[in-house]
């Protein structure tokens, strides 16, 4: 706190020494309490806030069950079925952490969401939403080395799939995946690690966290007009106003986490899991938790190889891309329509090519990326490509409140992630209708994800007029009276 701005003094005079010697209640009261944020947030608003109660009930449930739990391949199953039956609440311990981990994810889900819809990634906050994206990621790597821990056929044959994606990497994949096991196999120097670093990554989080709140305090929220603060009248304090909205809004949330975890606690969870790890032993069907089932999907659609003819079109397709939405050029120049009918007509011989092997098209036998490599990029790819979305959208407007072509896109990207979850967790290639299958409709469903950013956003940032703003925050609450 500088020491050029005068401190308010504290009644309580236990607060009133430390303050005078570390002054944290009065920074916790400038960035909390008098801190002026936007007057008219709705509910969306509240997640965050929703998100670090999660991470926090997380946190301690977590400490909690290490406390008992054993990271050896032969006890860590007997270990968690001990703390069901035998630690004092221990199931209750437990259930809260299992649910607790898909409530946090059902709330950032939404946070990203609410991001998204009001363009919170705009700038000047670019920064902020890459702490988010990162946060996010943090979060999978530790859902998934927590789910190997009970050692469950889901956990054992879970890790063993995912683990080996890594071997896909050209050259050092194999090493990766070895080091990784600390072995030639899923078994207890695995378990071992990622219990460490299952451990280890909420603490990360917190500092992420940290992070992304102190950005967040560096540019200001945005709200549902995505138009900036302008004057004092735009804004009220963060306490009473929002303190008591967002207690609010945790409440309603955490009686429907409440009910979860003692009505339905396995609901969320696969039978499975209550079979002790065997190896010898594959289960019908191997499935990640639900959080993840999106990204399942996206790397079970990439089921052909890529080949040369196909990298040509992509990259004639790429370059028409590049000159349209970046550079500005005119969309029916000749060397642009020429690069995009090229391009799209040489992608699909590609496909066609990979897809159908006994036509013997030239070139098309040849694997430049092979299918599992190109899945895992897929499904990488679907996550890192939200860090660079700050830079991809440069419409000059943020909220989709004025933008009603961007929101029926993006209300179409959410019905496609719904649908690859639903896809992710049913059985690969079966018929939906005629010869549909599940893996054509997770390939449309990819195919439009990526789409979403990589074409629908440039052409909507060159050609959607957006319907006419208020001139600031305070006119538009007024406008809803």
């Amino acid at each position: 706190m500088s020491s050029n701005e005068p401190r308010i003094a504290f009644q309580n005079p236990v607060i009133e020494w430390v303050d005078q010697r570390l002054p944290i209640f009065s920074m916790l009261t400038k960035e909390y309490g008098v801190f002026p944020t936007p007057k008219n947030f709705n509910y969306f608003w509240n997640f965050g806030a929703i998100a670090m109660v999660m991470l926090v009930t997380m946190i301690i449930t977590g400490i909690t069950l290490s406390m008992h739990y054993v990271a050896n391949s032969h006890l860590a199953f007997d270990s968690v079925e001990r703390i069901m039956r035998d630690v004092n609440y221990g199931w209750l311990i437990r259930y809260i952490h299992m649910n607790g981990a898909s409530f946090f994810f059902i709330a950032v889900y939404i946070h990203i969401f609410r991001g998204m819809y009001y363009g919170s990634y705009k700038r000047p906050r670019e920064l902020l939403w890459m702490l988010g994206v990162l946060i996010f990621l943090l979060m999978m790597a530790t859902a998934f080395m927590g789910y190997v821990l009970p050692w469950g056929q889901m956990s054992f044959w879970g890790a063993t799939v995912i683990t080996n994606l890594f071997s896909a990497i050209p050259l050092v994949g194999p090493g990766i995946v070895e080091w990784m096991w600390g072995g030639f196999s899923v078994d207890n120097p695995t378990l071992n690690r990622f219990f460490s670093l299952h451990f280890l990554l909420p603490f990360v989080i917190c500092a992420v966290v940290g992070l992304h709140v102190w950005a967040l305090h560096v540019t200001g929220s945005n709200n549902p007009t995505g138009i900036d603060v302008k004057s004092n009248q735009d804004t009220v304090p963060f306490h009473p106003y929002y303190t008591v909205k967002d207690s609010f809004g945790i409440l309603i949330f955490l009686i429907l986490f409440v009910a979860a975890t003692f009505f339905f606690p396995n609901f969320l969870g696969h039978t499975d899991n209550y079979i002790p790890a065997n190896p010898l032993v594959t289960p019908a069907h191997i499935v990640p938790e639900w959080y993840f089932l999106p990204f399942y999907a996206m790397l079970r659609a990439i089921n052909f190889d890529i080949n040369p003819i196909m990298i040509a079109g992509l990259a004639g397709v790429a370059y028409y891309g590049f000159e349209v939405f970046f550079k500005k050029s005119d969309y029916f120049k000749t060397s642009n329509l020429a690069a995009l009918g090229v391009g799209g007509l040489l992608a699909l011989v590609g496909l066609v090519g990979a897809f159908y092997p006994e036509l013997h098209i030239p070139l098309t036998d040849i694997k430049i990326i092979e299918a599992k490599l190109g899945g895992v990029l897929a499904m990488f790819g679907s996550i890192a490509i939200l860090f660079v979305l700050p830079f991809l959208d440069s419409h000059p407007v943020r909220s989709s409140v004025y933008r009603p072509i961007f929101r029926v896109t993006l209300i179409a990207l959410v019905v496609a992630v719904f649908g690859l979850g639903k896809l992710g967790g049913m059985m690969p290639d079966v018929p939906v209708a005629g010869p549909i299958t599940t893996t054509h409709l997770s390939q449309l469903l990819t195919l439009y994800y990526f789409a979403f950013f990589l074409v629908v956003i440039p052409w909507l940032n060159k050609h959607e007029v957006a319907k006419p703003m208020p001139a600031s925050i305070h006119e538009a609450v007024l406008q809803k009276k």
